[in-house]
Formats: C-alpha cells, sequence, structure tokens
C-alpha cells in the first residue's frame, strides 16, 4: 500500500547510488596516470579501460528498462549493489589490464542498472511539475558527486596516498545505499498499460519519442564532450583544469537542486531551448578565450547543460508515458552510446588540427592550445543544431498537455 512507502529514503538512497556512479567516473579519472605507471599500461590502453565504463551503462540501462516491470526496481538494485561491489573490489586486487578491464565493465554495468532502476522509481513516487523538481534534485548528483570524489582525489593524490585507497572510498556510498534501500517497499508503476513490453515499444515510435531520441544523442555530447577535452586544452591556456571541473559540476549541482521553479517558469521545451543557446555561447567562449575568462566560459556552459539530462528524461516520463521505464531507459542509454561513439571522432579532429597547426609553425603549449580551442569551435555545432531542434520542439509542443502537468 502506498502508505507504507518511505519516499524520503527511496529518493535518498538513490541519490548515493548516483553518488557512487560519480565516484567511479571522478576518481578512476584522477588514478589513471597511477595505473598506468603501476602496470606499464598505454594511453590506448587506458582509453579502452575507460570505454569500458561507457559500454557497461547503456546495457544494463536498456536491459533494465526492458524487464523493470518484471523483476522491479528493489532487484535491479540489488544487481547493482553486487556488480558495483565486484568492480571496486577486482579494480583494487587487479593483477594488470585484462583484470581493470573486466571491474570497469563491471562498474559501468551497476551504474546503468541505477539509471535503469531509480528514473522510473522517482517517476512513479512523484508527478507533474514535482517530478520535474525531484529528477532533476536526484541527477544533480551527477555533477555533485563528480566535485566531491575530484577533490577528495586530488587531496589523496597529493597526500601520497596508494590509489587502491582511493578505490576504497568507492564503497562508502555503495554499502550506504544498500543499507538504506534494505526492506523497504517501493511503489508499483502509477501509469497504466506500461506493464507491457510491447506497448512501450508501440509507445516509442510516437513522433514526440522520436525526436527526443535524436536531440538525447546531442545533449549529451554537448555535456560529455568538451567535459572530456577541456581538461586538456585550458591546461595550456594559464586556467587550472581541476577548478574548471569543480566550477562546471558544481554550478551543475546547484542549477539542478533548484530546477523545480525555472522548470516550472519556463517548462520542458522553454529549459531547453535556453539550455542550448547557452551551451552554444559557452563552448564558443571556451574556443576564444584563455586565463580567468576559462572560468567565466566554465561558467555559462554549465549553465546551459545543467538541465539537459534530466529534462530529457522528464521529458519523456511526461510527453510519452506509455513508453514507461523501457523508454526512460533507452534515452539515457542513446546518450551514453552517442558519448562513446564520439569521443574518438572529436579525438580525430584534435589529431587533424595538432597536425594542422604544426604544417603552420607553431609548437609546445602554443600548438595544443590553437588545436584544441579549433576543435571547440567544431564542437558548437553539437548544441548548435539543438537550438534548432528545439526551436521546433518549442513551437510544436506549446499548448500540448502533459502527463501530470499544465501546457508548455
Amino acid at each position: 500500500m502506498t502508505q507504507t512507502i518511505n519516499r524520503g529514503a527511496l529518493f535518498n538512497a538513490s541519490c548515493l547510488a548516483l553518488i557512487t556512479t560519480a565516484f567511479s567516473f571522478s576518481i578512476r579519472a584522477g588514478i589513471l596516470p597511477q595505473l598506468g605507471a603501476e602496470f606499464g599500461l598505454t594511453a590506448e590502453q587506458l582509453g579502452f579501460i575507460n570505454s569500458m565504463w561507457f559500454l557497461g551503462f547503456p546495457i544494463s540501462m536498456i536491459l533494465g528498462g526492458l524487464f523493470y516491470h518484471i523483476v522491479g526496481p528493489a532487484n535491479i538494485m540489488r544487481i547493482a549493489f553486487i556488480t558495483h561491489t565486484l568492480g571496486i573490489l577486482l579494480t583494487i586486487y587487479a593483477g594488470g589490464y585484462t583484470t581493470l578491464l573486466i571491474s570497469t565493465l563491471f562498474i559501468g554495468f551497476g551504474n546503468g542498472c541505477t539509471e535503469a532502476a531509480c528514473n522510473p522509481l522517482i517517476a512513479d513516487m512523484y508527478s507533474g511539475t514535482t517530478l520535474n523538481k525531484m529528477l532533476n534534485r536526484f541527477h544533480m548528483w551527477f555533477p555533485g558527486g563528480i566535485v566531491l570524489g575530484s577533490l577528495i582525489s586530488k587531496f589523496m593524490t597529493d597526500g601520497g596516498m596508494v590509489w587502491q585507497t582511493q578505490v576504497w572510498v568507492m564503497m562508502v556510498p555503495t554499502i550506504a545505499y544498500a543499507v538504506l534501500f534494505f526492506g523497504k517497499t517501493f511503489p508499483k508503476p502509477t501509469v497504466e498499460g506500461v506493464t507491457s513490453v510491447g506497448s512501450n515499444i508501440k509507445a516509442m515510435f510516437s513522433p514526440v519519442f522520436i525526436f527526443l531520441f535524436f536531440a538525447m544523442a546531442l545533449t549529451a555530447i554537448s555535456e560529455f564532450g568538451p567535459q572530456q577535452w577541456v581538461g586538456l586544452i585550458m591546461s595550456k591556456s594559464g586556467a587550472s583544469p581541476m577548478l574548471i571541473l569543480a566550477l562546471t559540476t558544481g554550478v551543475m549541482a546547484v542549477g539542478r537542486f533548484f530546477a523545480g521553479p525555472v522548470v516550472k517558469s519556463l517548462g520542458q521545451t522553454g529549459v531547453l531551448l535556453g539550455g542550448a543557446i547557452f551551451a552554444s555561447i559557452g563552448i564558443f567562449m571556451f574556443s576564444t578565450v584563455t586565463g580567468p575568462m576559462a572560468y567565466v566560459a566554465a561558467l555559462v556552459f554549465a549553465i546551459g547543460v545543467c538541465y539537459f539530462w534530466p529534462v530529457m528524461v522528464g521529458a519523456v516520463a511526461q510527453r510519452v508515458p506509455l513508453s514507461g521505464a523501457l523508454g526512460m531507459s533507452i534515452i539515457g542509454g542513446v546518450g551514453m552510446f552517442s558519448t562513446a561513439i564520439f569521443q574518438p571522432i572529436i579525438g580525430g579532429w584534435i589529431d587533424t588540427a595538432r597536425a594542422e597547426q604544426g604544417a603552420a609553425g607553431l609548437a609546445g603549449d602554443a600548438l595544443e592550445l590553437a588545436a584544441g580551442q579549433e576543435t571547440l569551435q567544431k564542437m558548437v555545432m553539437f548544441p548548435g543544431i539543438l537550438i534548432v531542434l528545439f526551436i521546433i520542439f518549442f513551437i510544436w509542443q506549446r499548448g500540448v498537455k502533459t502527463s501530470g502537468e499544465g501546457a508548455h
């Protein structure tokens, strides 16, 4: 019965599970140089280890979405706990490259289970503008956890602690979410007709879902693309990459916490359009500024990408409700697949730009900065295309009533 459901505990446990995901993202990034040195790994091998994180994530998200109404969120989170724990322990006791590949795949799988279970869980507990607010507060803990994890990793690395100790830190939120979820009653799906995978898939052939599917590929790479490469580029411009990362993800965390009134006043379509405009300006600024102005660019960029992920998930929940948990998982999965696919393309852009700038006579830091900024100018096209798409979406969806809320 609904009165026995402890929404606060379930929501807080979901947030702790997402902090585990964020720690796995930031702490792993922090220990990569140590892993490379200890196991004699090349940059390419480290790249393949990282790619396992992005591969495991969408696989379990889509599987979790397919079986959400059969096995339920509680069982999906049990699988998340097992795979998170296995991944962390296998990393700590890794003997080399192969074990690190497998351990990162396990962690990525656990992260995808978290998204697959917690997004529809929150959608089943809340509705209307409250759903938008709570989805944003849940997703706040990804950038928030990255800030925390990055600072923990930096502090421990600077303090001379071994990388294994940093990985043990990831067990803290893992155990915490398991304890909070333990023994709790989970809500039943609130939308009639979503218990059939067939009805989910049929709903996903609607024009709105197809539009959101393609838009999600661009919103994800607009967010994760520059974040992956900006550190390298900005390190040659007189700005601190660590401070840029902390500022960007910190602003995103704060913005998501206060998302309720923003989404209520602008609507989902207005927030998405505004985000695309700010993201375009922010990435363009990254491609032109140096020194302290890079922090201003980070601020603008963070405002732009802040609401993309949670509002896209919320748009599926409210505009295509019959797609159910599977619809939300597919949207998250395409975001991760897009990020993985575009990374080598962006790397190719950097290689080409380096060759061109080198031929033009640049060398050293000047060459790296020029090549990086040229690449960022190409990245502006991602949110640039989104501006056009979201103008269309804004006009298209004007006056359309969504599940659980008024017209937006």
